[in-house]
């Protein structure tokens, strides 16, 4: 099993891409959590995909397809 990063390099990438930001405690949890829940949406749209084509494996055009979707409708 992989190893997530941790806290500190976490906040260091923060950091480095944009400096003029002041991050409260907790900062890098929030980006953590919001990577999962992206993870996750883009996990159960390409499910979906797999379903419509009626296949029992998520192939990677399923999760091409989920992952434009899920980008178009994360940018607000």
């Amino acid at each position: 099993m992989r190893t997530t990063v941790s806290r500190i390099t976490l906040r260091r990438i923060i950091k480095k891409r944009k400096p003029q930001l002041r991050l409260a405690a907790n900062a890098d949890l929030l980006v953590h959590l919001n990577f999962l829940l992206f993870l996750h949406r883009l996990a159960e749209e390409a499910r979906t995909n797999a379903f419509e084509d009626k296949s029992r494996v998520i192939k990677p055009v399923h999760a091409i397809s989920a992952a434009k979707v899920i980008l178009k409708k994360s940018r607000g």
